[in-house]
């Protein structure tokens, strides 16, 4: 009964990066392989930015921590994919997850298989797509007319970006654009929305795919306020900024965390904050929530509904 609103979908589809995504995707995990993470692979920052640097390769970190954060617990295989080498070695500072993948992703035909492989080891049925198989970085347009080159260095910009591009330019996985048509609920975030939302919505095939859905789709705002340059963004430019480049309004429903229940014809606002880490989406909030706003047919009213 606790999830009876959620188990009617088929096919969920949360997008994002590492931290906000691994999340959501672990208060679903009920869902099994009804459930599919679309991450981001731009990042270039750690143990991932040193890999892409002398491997060309994408970035593992986004894709390891929503791994870790499905992996069943405790496990010598979930500690051996967590543990970061220390010391004054090369190694220092690379996660043993990163390498893992990378070791596979050489020894595999696709990124996606290396995935796949860890996901059976960790014996993981939510499935982890990246979104994109070949490498790219994120460039973001200052107002100038000036290029800023990579997640971390957008990241640091006093102001916030006019436009966001991939170079180079590459494809959407098959695999995501195919879950995206198939699913009957999609979700968006949290996150970082300029380097951990936005990427996958850069991808042309990805974004036309989101397009023509019909499934409701969810964003779930973060708990804070960005130090990013994403933080100069009310809510509703994030909104104006993901449907601009998807290129039609998709977006139906936005949870926001307040200690109060709200209701509203987009935005709705539930007690969203973990109490014993803050910084962290509550699981069972979520899931409460999504729930909540699924189960309101979109044609009545919410606010009389909430009344």
């Amino acid at each position: 009964m606790q999830h009876q609103i959620l188990n009617q979908y088929r096919h969920v589809v949360a997008i994002g990066g590492g931290h906000g995504l691994g999340r959501v995707l672990s208060s679903l995990d009920f869902l099994g392989n009804r459930l599919t993470g679309i991450v981001a692979t731009t990042d270039n920052g750690g143990s991932t930015g040193r890999l892409r640097a002398e491997q060309d390769c994408i970035a593992w970190g986004d894709l390891r921590n929503c791994l870790s954060q499905l992996a069943h617990r405790p496990s010598v295989s979930s500690q051996l994919f967590e543990y970061r080498f220390q010391g004054e070695t090369e190694l220092s500072g690379h996660n043993l997850g990163n390498l893992m993948l990378l070791a596979l992703d050489k020894l595999c035909v696709r990124p996606l298989e290396a995935v796949n492989l860890i996901r059976h080891m960790l014996k993981i049925e939510t499935n982890i797509i990246p979104m994109s198989e070949q490498p790219t970085h994120l460039v973001a347009l200052q107002a100038s007319g000036c290029k800023v080159f990579g997640e971390v260095n957008v990241d640091k910009m006093n102001e916030a970006p006019i436009a966001l591009c991939l170079e180079p330019q590459v494809d959407a996985t098959d695999e995501a654009c195919e879950a995206i048509s198939r699913a009957d609920l999609i979700i968006l975030g949290p996150g970082s929305f300029l380097t951990s939302i936005m990427p996958p919505l850069l991808l042309p095939c990805f974004a036309k795919a989101l397009a023509m859905t019909n499934a409701p789709v969810v964003f779930i705002d973060n708990l804070n306020e960005e130090t990013s340059p994403a933080g100069q963004f009310s809510i509703e430019q994030r909104i104006a900024w993901c449907h601009q480049v998807i290129g039609k309004p998709v977006i139906t429903k936005v949870l926001r965390h307040s200690e109060q229940v709200r209701l509203g014809t987009l935005m709705n606002y539930f007690p969203l904050r973990n109490r014993h880490n803050p910084q962290l989406h509550d699981q069972a909030g979520l899931r409460d929530a999504l729930s909540a706003v699924l189960r309101i047919k979109s044609d009545l009213p919410l606010e009389t509904l909430a009344s």
